[in-house]
């Protein structure tokens, strides 16, 4: 099983529709809330090279971006195979 980390806030709507992408496909992820801690946040802008809108998502500690980008890799047929490891 892949390592998914996703930097993200409760009332994000992006946030939840990635979570609800990788749920659908079975999934686990470790979702870390950014929004009350600074630290966490400068960590994931880091990690995300300045990227500093949530939801910012790793797997396998590949950073693949945010919403958007996982949404774009399933459409291409591509974030299987990044999921299969």
């Amino acid at each position: 099983m892949p390592r998914v980390e996703i930097y993200s806030t409760p009332w994000c709507p992006y946030c939840i529709a990635a979570k609800r992408l990788l749920q659908k496909k079975g999934v686990s992820f470790e979702d870390v809330d950014v929004s009350r801690a600074s630290e966490l946040r400068q960590e994931m802008m880091r990690r995300a090279n300045g990227r500093h809108t949530v939801p910012q998502i790793f797997i396998n500690g590949r950073h693949v971006g945010g919403s958007d980008d996982l949404h774009a890799l399933e459409r291409a047929g591509k974030l299987d195979a990044l999921l299969a490891g």
